[in-house]
């Protein structure tokens, strides 16, 4: 028997087939990380991909000859090629050791499209017994964005040919999948599925000549377990139960097809495996038979949670959870992360790397199994228990997803899976993401929408997450992915030559997907360049995504921290945070993972630097720097959550001004052009979390920590990021004072570094009286506490900044003050 370390479990691998059962123990209740080494593997771009239909001449949008945009001319449509031969054909499949079952053929497109009847799934054109229906609605006539903003009706022939296109593809999934519904469980019928005979392993692989199942269960013999290949490229195997009535492949075995391809003879993970390992002392991953006893099964205890109006996410990263110098784990992060992410108020964690990724240091952006969760961590068992207990504390868990490019790992996987460039990926340079070093989608492939479609759709059902954040929506949309392009706003850019009408159908479709069949659920879209009709619901002719990462708000700040306190225009930062598109969500954020990584910083690194090493002590003396960066890092924040948006995103740590920048564990590396970049002798020291420095009360850290705690909770009192009331009344450049009302609230801002102004006017709406709800310069925040809490202040009929009526206030320098109306 041989044994894998696992975070949180022991992964045991039966030899040979005739040894019993492999076991797998949930082991939550163990701590820590693995300490296995994880490397890259670089190899030659290799893929292939099966289009349904003409893919980019269709799509091309060509310039008109009266006007200086470039609009949007649609190709005449082609229709699904459906082969003439197979109509209504049927096709034996003998299940050895079960019962020779029939294929059903009708009308099928490119790929798979048969109705598979094993006793387990029951076809996946049926419903499982005692569940409830869930259809996706119908497709509505796409014509509110022009209602919405009439500008689109300047490109309506590219956002008709959008919604067209759309449409027909929906048209063909529900006349030749069964819908939407029954296409996104495309994991019912590829990779491993289990009945009471035995197991069918399928695999679509059209490129390959002769295929084989291999693994610990067979000894890795190629002869043993030969497949065999339907007309449409899918290869299948069907393994009848043991003797003994135990399946033929041990839970915990590893597993691989064999392959003899146009490359070559490999072994590949399944494009559908549930699990993999890495093994110490290898480089590549291992596929895993994942498949625990009804015992060792997880069962969710507690429901999801109802969206929130507002969401106030924390974003975070499982392995660099811990104050230790380690890879943390589910159990820990359930146990420890989570209770505080409650008290700090957030009411969404947002989890990275969640999708196996062989290179840790990717941030698990290079995903190389798409269904499997990342086994560095724990079990899949150890991830269900950790969003029960999510749910339990009223957190939404949000999954940050990748479905914008994959790893080009050729070994573990998706790239040359079947020995060609065009497998799942598109083929020559438009297949390769020359910055990213990665493979790129062919969103125009029927088993590509099958494979991403169903991949949504399993971590919203088998793991229970209540949404996702999608990353590189950007590069997703434009065929230059946003590289050394400025967008400037004007329409023609998002609706030019450069869009990829086949990734946004696709990003159609999956809203589809999520909202039609999990109505609560939240679909965050990664985009810098502000695609109009990014937030609009589908039936309306929008993409659908609820929310919009409001990136240009963090880039901001990064650029005025680079400038003095002088040079800070307060017209310039409002327009920043409030540069958004009408009916159209946003999540706005200070700062995310991007900018602590290693080359930025922090903010408050950038406000604090070197003086954080030795000043951040409450014995000790601040400095002039520390006081300024205290300072300012609460207000951006306060001012960013005011103003920025509908939601609100902050990465671990950073709420309390997490010191220095992160860098994960990595060796020397060689560039193609020989140049050696030094690594970190793979250290984990800043590849962690010191949530130790935040709950310390003898240090600084602990009034910022204490000051973004009362933000979350003021906006869970108050709800002032979705109130419609939202009106900026001053942005005062020489005095540096920035007022606005949300709701029942008036914040007042003043950023002059030295210049505090007594009986200052603050102009509102509303008229009674107000009371201080939230003051940066509070002691308990490491502030000064200049203000004087018991102060009543009442509104006179006193116009003022078009303001109905005002009130005065004592404006500290420095400071963030927020009023509430008490009567």
């Amino acid at each position: 028997m041989a044994t894998f370390a696992v975070s949180g479990a022991t992964l045991g691998v039966a030899r040979p087939a005739s040894a019993g059962g492999g076991l797998l123990r949930s082991g939550s209740e163990r701590r820590g990380g693995v300490d296995l080494p994880s490397l890259l593997l670089r190899k030659k771009d290799s893929s292939r991909a099966v289009l349904s239909r003409a893919a980019s001449p269709g799509k091309v949008l060509v310039p008109d000859g009266e006007s200086d945009d470039l609009a949007a001319t649609p190709a005449q449509p082609e229709e699904l090629q459906i082969p003439e031969d197979i109509e209504e054909q049927t096709a034996e499949v003998n299940m050895t050791g079960g019962t020779a079952e029939k294929l059903q053929y009708s009308e099928p497109t490119q790929g798979i499209v048969e109705t598979i009847t094993d006793g387990v799934t029951k076809g996946v054109k049926e419903l499982v017994v005692g569940e409830k229906p869930r259809v996706v609605p119908k497709p509505g006539d796409g014509q509110k964005i022009y209602e919405i903003d009439p500008t689109l009706k300047d490109f309506r022939s590219h956002l008709d040919y959008r919604y067209s296109e759309y449409k027909r593809i929906r048209a063909a999934i529900d006349q030749h999948e069964g819908g939407l519904e029954a296409f996104s469980r495309g994991y019912e019928k590829l990779g491993f599925t289990r009945s009471a005979e035995g197991i069918t392993y399928r695999e679509w692989a059209p490129g390959a000549h002769s295929a084989a199942l291999v693994g610990d269960f067979n000894n890795w013999n190629p002869n043993a377990d030969t497949m065999t290949r339907d007309d449409y490229g899918v290869w299948e195997i069907f393994l009848p139960n043991n003797a003994d009535g135990s399946p033929a492949i041990p839970h915990g075995s590893r597993v691989k097809i064999r392959m003899d391809t146009p490359s070559g003879v490999k072994d590949s993970i399944s494009a559908w495996i549930k699990f993999s390992v890495q093994a110490p002392g290898e480089i590549p991953f291992n596929g895993i038979y994942y498949d625990p006893p009804e015992e060792e099964k997880y069962v969710f205890q507690h429901p999801q949670p109802k969206r929130p109006e507002s969401l106030r996410i924390y974003e975070s990263h499982i392995g660099m959870s811990s104050p230790e110098p380690k890879i943390n784990s589910y159990a820990n992060f359930r146990d420890e992360v989570l209770p505080r992410i409650k008290r700090l108020g957030y009411n969404a964690v947002q989890i990275m790397a969640i999708q196996e990724h062989s290179y840790y240091a990717s941030f698990g952006y290079h995903v190389t199994n798409f269904f499997a969760p990342s086994s560095r961590f724990g079990t899949p068992e150890d991830l269900k228990s950790l969003i029960d207990r999510a749910h339990e504390l009223g957190l939404l868990v949000l999954m940050d997803i990748v479905h914008s490019h994959s790893s080009n790992n050729t070994l573990d996987g998706l790239n040359g899976f079947d020995g060609t460039d065009t497998h799942y990926f598109h083929g020559g340079p438009r297949g390769h993401h020359w910055m990213w070093d990665s493979r790129l989608f062919n969103y125009g492939s029927w088993e590509v929408l099958r494979f991403l479609l169903s991949n949504a759709r399993w971590w919203l059902e088998e793991y229970k997450f209540d949404g996702f954040r999608f990353d590189g929506v950007t590069s997703m949309m434009y065929t230059h992915h946003g590289l050394q392009m400025t967008f400037t706003g004007n329409y023609g850019e998002y609706f030019g030559f450069a869009t990829d009408v086949d990734a946004v159908v696709y990003l159609m479709l999956v809203n589809d997907l999520i909202h039609g069949l999990y109505p609560d659920a939240v679909s965050i879209g990664e985009d810098v360049s502000g695609m109009p009709t990014f937030c609009i619901p589908v039936p309306d002719g929008g993409v659908g995504f609820d929310y919009r990462l409001h990136m240009a708000v963090a880039d901001k700040w990064i650029e005025l921290l680079k400038q003095s306190d002088e040079s800070w225009k307060m017209g310039d930062i409002v327009h920043t945070l409030t540069n958004r598109r009408w009916l159209e969500k946003c999540v706005t954020y200070a700062e995310s993972h991007d900018q602590a990584l290693v080359g930025d910083k922090t903010i408050a690194f950038w406000l604090m630097d070197k003086d954080m090493y030795d000043f951040m002590a409450l014995d000790r003396p601040s400095t002039p720097r520390i006081d300024r960066g205290i300072a300012l890092h609460k207000m951006i924040r306060l001012v960013t959550m005011g103003l920025g948006g509908e939601g609100y995103l902050n990465f671990m740590g950073n709420e309390f001004g997490h010191p220095e920048w992160i860098d994960f564990p990595r060796g020397p590396q060689t560039l193609p052009t020989g140049k050696v970049l030094p690594g970190n002798n793979n250290s984990y020291d800043k590849c962690r979390r010191r949530f130790d420095l935040g709950d310390a009360d003898f240090l600084r850290y602990r009034g910022m920590q204490e000051f973004d705690q009362a933000m979350q909770h003021l906006e869970e009192k108050y709800g002032f990021m979705t109130s419609e009331h939202q009106y900026v009344s001053r942005k005062h450049e020489e005095d540096k004072v920035i007022i606005f009302e949300r709701g029942d609230l008036v914040f007042v801002f003043n950023f002059h570094w030295s210049n505090s102004f007594f009986d200052y006017r603050v102009g509102c709406s509303k008229p009674g009286k107000y009371k201080v709800a939230l003051d940066s310069d509070d002691a308990l925040f490491g502030g000064f506490s200049r203000l004087d809490h018991d102060v009543d202040y009442f509104t006179t009929e006193h116009p003022h900044d078009n303001r109905p009526r005002s009130f005065l206030v004592y404006t500290p320098s420095r400071t963030a003050v927020v009023y509430a109306l008490t009567e």
